[in-house]
C-alpha cells in the first residue's frame, strides 16, 4: 500500500475543488494594526489586514505589549508543565479572578485555547450526568462538536436559532434526564446572533443546563465587554459561559465561567484541562491586562461599531452581495469556491489588502464568503479602498470564470 499516493490524492482532489488552503506569509507589526508586512515572491509588501480575529487591535495595544514584555522579564517564558504538576501560577489565579468577575460568575477556569476550553469542558460535564442529552446547534463550531463526540453521549441536533424546534426536542425528554443546550452568542461565519433569553428560557422551564459559546463576543459587546448575554443583562441566566483569550483580548487562551462546583469538575475531570501544558504566566498576565482594559474603556467597542456600520453601508452602496447582519462580522458572499479563491488573489496582488477565502467545510459548499472584520484601527481611507479593490475584483473574477467556461 502506498500511504503517500493516498494522501496525495486526498489533497489533490482539495486542489481541483479549490479548497486546498494556502498560507500567505504574514508579519504583525507591532504599533501598525492593521498593517502588517507580506512576505511576497517579489519582496516584502505593505498590505491591509482585513480578516484578522484581533477585532479591536488589542494584541498591538501598547499597555498589553509592556505588561507582557515585563512579565516575560520576570516569569519566564513557559509554565513549566500542567498546574497539577508544575504548580499554578499567580497570573493565571489572578485572571481567572477577573473572568469571574467579568461574567459575574462564582469561579473561571483558563484552558491553553477556547478550541480546548469547549472540547475538555463540554466532554467532561457530559460525562459526569447518567445518561446526558447534548441539544446542540446546527451551526455550533468545530470545538463543540469535537467536545460532544469525546463526551460519548447521545445528542439531538436542532435547526439554526429555531426556538420552536430547540422546545419540540426538550419536551419530548423525560423530566429528569440531564440535558445541556449548547449554542453560540455569535455565528462567526454568518455574523448573526442567537435568542439567548428565549433558550434560556426553554431551559429553566425543561430543567437543562444552558452552555454558551461567546468567544466572537468577549470584549465585543455588554458594558464591560462580557459578550452578547452581558449586554442583554441575563449573562446570570446562564450556567456555563466559554470565552477565549485570542480574539477580541488579544493573547491566547480560552476559559469557561461558571459556578464553583461546575468549574471543579471540569479542573478535577477534563482531559484537555489535567494533561496539557499551562498558559505561560505571562501570557496570562497579557491577557489580564486586556481583559481589565477592556472592563473599563469602551472606546474600542464604540469606534469598531461605527466602522463596521460604515463598512456595511459602503458595501451596499456599491452593489456588493453582503450578508445582513448585526454584529461586527461582515459576511460578503461569493457563493464559488474557485472565485473566492480569485478574489483574495486578486485584493492581495493588486490591491495590497490582505482576506482569506471562506470555503468548505468551514462553510457548506455553495456559500462561499470572504469574511471581513473591521475593527477601530481600519480608518474611512482604508475603508473606501477596500470597497473600490472589491467591486474590481469581483468584476474581474467573474470575467474570468466566463471566459474559461465559455
Amino acid at each position: 500500500m502506498d500511504y503517500n499516493e493516498i494522501f496525495k490524492s486526498r489533497l489533490d482532489k482539495l486542489r481541483v475543488e479549490s479548497r486546498y488552503r494556502t498560507f500567505v506569509e504574514i508579519e504583525r507589526q507591532a504599533g501598525r494594526h492593521p498593517h502588517a508586512k507580506w512576505n511576497s515572491p517579489d519582496g516584502p509588501m505593505d498590505v491591509v489586514i482585513w480578516c484578522s480575529n484581533d477585532y479591536l487591535g488589542m494584541g498591538q495595544n501598547p499597555k498589553v505589549i509592556k505588561a507582557l514584555t515585563n512579565a516575560f522579564g520576570s516569569l519566564g517564558t513557559g509554565a513549566g508543565g500542567t498546574r497539577n504538576i508544575s504548580g499554578t501560577s499567580a497570573a493565571i489565579v489572578a485572571l481567572e479572578a477577573e473572568l469571574a468577575e467579568l461574567h459575574g460568575k462564582e469561579r473561571a477556569i483558563v484552558l491553553t485555547s477556547g478550541y480546548v476550553a469547549n472540547e475538555a469542558s463540554i466532554s467532561a460535564i457530559a460525562k459526569l450526568l447518567d445518561n446526558a442529552l447534548i441539544v446542540s446547534d446546527e451551526m455550533n463550531h468545530a470545538s463543540i462538536i469535537s467536545g460532544i463526540r469525546h463526551a460519548r453521549c447521545d445528542k439531538v441536533i436542532f435547526r439554526h436559532n429555531d426556538i420552536a424546534h430547540l422546545e419540540e426536542i426538550l419536551i419530548a425528554q423525560p423530566p429528569d434526564r440531564p440535558k445541556i443546550i449548547v449554542f453560540e452568542s455569535v455565528y462567526s461565519m454568518d455574523g448573526d446572533t442567537s435568542p439567548i433569553s428565549e433558550i434560556a428560557t426553554l431551559a429553566k422551564r425543561y430543567n437543562a443546563l444552558t452552555y454558551l459559546d461567546e468567544v466572537h463576543a468577549v470584549g465585543m459587546y455588554g458594558d464591560e465587554g462580557g459578550g452578547i448575554a452581558q449586554m442583554h443583562g441575563i449573562q446570570d441566566q446562564i450556567d456555563i459561559i466559554q470565552g477565549t483569550l485570542g480574539k477580541a483580548f488579544g493573547v491566547i487562551g480560552g476559559y469557561i465561567a461558571a459556578n464553583d462546583v461546575i468549574c471543579d469538575s471540569v479542573r478535577s475531570f477534563g482531559s484537555g484541562f489535567i494533561f496539557t501544558t499551562a498558559l505561560p504566566p505571562a501570557l496570562a498576565h497579557g491577557a489580564l491586562v486586556s481583559v481589565q482594559h477592556l472592563r473599563q474603556s469602551r472606546t474600542e467597542r464604540l469606534i469598531q461599531n461605527q466602522q463596521a456600520i460604515k463598512l456595511k453601508t459602503k458595501l451596499r452602496e456599491a452593489g456588493l452581495p453582503l450578508m445582513n447582519g448585526d454584529t461586527h462580522i461582515v459576511p460578503v458572499m461569493v457563493n464559488d469556491a474557485a472565485k473566492c479563491t480569485r478574489i483574495c488573489e486578486i485584493l492581495l496582488q493588486d490591491f495590497c489588502i490582505y482576506v482569506q477565502p471562506i470555503n468548505y467545510p468551514t462553510v457548506p459548499k455553495g456559500t462561499e464568503r470572504l469574511r471581513l472584520t473591521p475593527g477601530p484601527l481600519h480608518n474611512d481611507t482604508m475603508i473606501d479602498h477596500l470597497v473600490d479593490a472589491l467591486s474590481k475584483a469581483f468584476d474581474t473574477a467573474t470575467k474570468e470564470q466566463i471566459m474559461q467556461t465559455g
